[in-house]
């Protein structure tokens, strides 16, 4: 036969079927299981505690999707499984496998959403305090380690001195946690909620920088942030669920509170200025259409105009080696 196949198709219709294996198989501590130590269906069963049907449904559909390997009976981790899916380790994915699987209800409701141009989700961003950011911000804190790192070297943090930084809905810390670690004098600051600030004191302090990490609780569209108080500013992943106009706004508000010379470095899935981009950040605009009123993802043409309109004359963006981009505004 000659022409398209639906193997393309049958792939993105089965994609939650896709997802709820690799999240079901996170929250048994498959991959845990199986690092360093291949085994059988009858083995996994028994070291994660789950059914032995179960167990082979789940290796067989890991194994379909690539995620592991079968030798002569016995399953074992590939790279990507290793890398990202055993529990412990920095680069930890499971739990967003986790929180995602959680979150069918809402997507199931995107047809509604696509129709009304109106969120679907039970909790909005605008909620205050969401205590759906409090599962998130830990499950997502993977995704920005390797961003933070290559703003440090980039900005060259680590002979920077005694400096200080702001960092805007920080969620779990992550920022400042490779901040702190890479500046033995520097002090991280981050404002947020009261309650995503406590789970951000606890995550950065299993990096021994805790001591050098402090939080303010509160809103950072009402907060006054100060003049002239910080070297740094980190915006990262707010972005896309505020207006263009609020985001100019706030833009204005970081230069006021930016030291001269300061830098404010803002993380986030953002699209080439044709609407093109990584495909994870072009998915990402009808995450924003069911959980929020006005968010988006956003163009870097976009990003441009509203820090030049804020006041930031330099304006440079960079690619990463995961889906978001970063961009540093002088």
């Amino acid at each position: 036969m000659s022409g398209p196949t639906p193997d393309k198709v049958m792939q993105l219709i089965t994609g939650a079927w896709a997802a709820s294996i690799l999240g079901a198989a996170a929250r048994h501590d498959v991959f845990t299981a199986l690092e360093g130590n291949p085994d059988t269906a009858e083995g996994v069963a028994r070291k994660t505690g789950i059914s032995m049907r179960g167990a082979q449904a789940l290796l067989d559909g890991l194994t379909g999707l690539g995620i592991l390997a079968l030798s002569n009976g016995k399953y074992q981790n590939r790279p990507d499984a290793s890398a990202f899916l055993v529990k412990g380790k920095p680069s930890y994915l499971g739990a967003m496998a986790e929180v995602f699987l959680e979150d069918f209800g809402t997507w199931q409701k995107l047809p509604e959403a696509a129709k009304t141009g109106m969120p679907t989700a039970p909790h909005t961003t605008d909620v205050a305090d969401n205590p759906f950011w409090h599962v998130l911000v830990t499950a997502i804190a993977p995704l920005s380690f390797p961003v933070a790192q290559l703003s440090a070297d980039r900005l060259g943090l680590s002979t920077a001195g005694p400096i200080a930084w702001l960092d805007v809905g920080g969620g779990s810390g992550v920022w400042s946690a490779v901040w702190l670690g890479v500046n033995k004098q520097a002090t991280g600051y981050q404002l947020d909620w009261p309650n995503v600030n406590a789970i951000g004191r606890e995550f950065v302090a299993r990096f021994g920088v805790g001591d050098r990490f402090k939080t303010i609780d509160g809103d950072f569209h009402t907060a006054d942030l100060g003049a002239s108080k910080y070297d740094f500013i980190i915006y990262s992943h707010i972005a896309h669920m505020e207006t263009p106009a609020d985001n100019v706004t706030t833009f204005r508000k970081f230069r006021k509170a930016l030291k001269a010379g300061g830098t404010l470095v803002v993380n986030d899935f953002i699209l080439n200025d044709d609407r093109t981009g990584h495909p994870f950040a072009m998915m990402f605009a009808s995450q924003m259409l069911v959980v929020t009123k006005d968010g988006f993802t956003y163009r870097q043409s976009d990003y441009r105009s509203w820090l030049t309109e804020a006041g930031f004359p330099k304006i440079e963006i960079i690619p990463t080696p995961t889906p978001a981009t970063v961009v540093f505004a002088r």
